[in-house]
């Protein structure tokens, strides 16, 4: 379950706080032009973005191996690019690639990991008993790694995260290449971490219903900027109560065009590839499929649906987040 954050009634501190924080590479490519967010403790926060939205130089820009061109970001208060190993000591990344030594066992991956991050060696056994236990790794900690399945290594990264005992953790694509199965319960997995010590996480992913999911927020990336940040339900009913989707066989701006004259449609209907969407509230579907019918377009399907997420990704990008995955 998400935890329900009530901003309103007493100023949480903010683990994370972002403020205009903006990199641009040589060649004038501004990969991200100024952003603003604030993460609550306790709170999973999603990141979403085609590639070359800004998400990735954002994750590197929080966890100071992209120095930011403008702005500041602070992870417990502690300044990203000014004190970057007080930053660090606060945080930890589960990185999409696999960053675990193969030919160790999983349990020395996790005490080199404490031993760099400065971690009290006395309490580190303990710590790394009771991780692994609660990641279903018990029996399997003293293996090589390398025997380990994909399940089972993605699950002994996530456990060496949190040997040092981040107050925000990072999740970067945290089940790609993952089978189904293994997927889902890698997600239940996640979504238990949000009872630890308030601990907050930043996620990025490209599966919508993990971010639906998981995050309490989300944040909707688009060529350097943040074009939408609210939570999922949100953002889901800015799209209205209902879709109403058509399939066009002529050109779809076209009927887009002449769905507006007409009123039939309004500024928040788009088009992706041959299909047209058009939002509607107050049970109006059957009334805009009705009229529809009465324009006589050029279309070879019409049907009505309730609002994803994915509806508001292709509203605000044009593409959908698979496509850019």
């Amino acid at each position: 379950m998400k935890i329900d954050i009530d901003r309103s009634s007493k100023p949480w501190p903010a683990a994370i706080e972002v403020r205009d924080l903006a990199k641009t590479y040589p060649g004038d490519v501004e990969a991200v032009r100024g952003i603003d967010f604030d993460v609550v403790p306790g709170e999973v926060f999603g990141v979403l973005g085609p590639n070359g939205a800004g998400k990735s130089t954002t994750i590197g820009m929080l966890t100071s191996t992209v120095r930011p061109t403008r702005g500041t970001a602070r992870l417990g208060g502690y300044d990203v690019a000014r004190q970057p190993l007080a930053a660090r000591r606060v945080s930890s990344v589960l990185f999409q690639e696999p960053a675990i030594d193969r030919m160790l066992s999983g349990r020395r991956n996790l005490e080199i990991h404490a031993r760099l991050w400065g971690q009290d060696p006395a309490t580190t056994s303990a710590r790394i008993g009771e991780i692994t236990e609660s990641m279903g790794l018990g029996e399997l900690v003293d293996r090589p790694a390398g025997t380990l399945s994909g399940g089972e290594r993605r699950r002994l990264e996530i456990a060496r995260a949190l040997v040092s005992e981040p107050r925000v953790l990072f999740l970067d694509e945290p089940t790609v290449g993952l089978d189904p199965r293994i997927r889902h319960e890698l997600l239940d997995l996640i979504a238990g971490l949000r009872s630890r010590s308030g601990m907050s996480i930043l996620l990025t992913t490209h599966y919508l219903d993990e971010a639906d999911r998981l995050c309490d927020r989300l944040a909707v990336m688009h060529q350097g900027r943040i074009v939408a940040m609210d939570s999922p339900a949100a953002l889901r009913a800015d799209m209205g109560d209902e879709i109403v989707e058509l399939r066009a066989s002529g050109p779809p701006g076209a009927v887009l065009a002449q769905l507006r004259s007409s009123g039939v449609a309004g500024n928040d209907a788009f088009t992706v590839g041959s299909t047209v969407t058009i939002p509607v509230t107050n049970g109006g579907a059957a009334r805009t499929v009705a009229a529809v019918h009465d324009l006589e377009l050029e279309v070879t399907a019409i049907s009505t649906r309730t609002p994803t997420l994915d509806d508001v990704y292709l509203r605000l990008t044009g593409g959908r987040l698979t496509d850019a995955a």
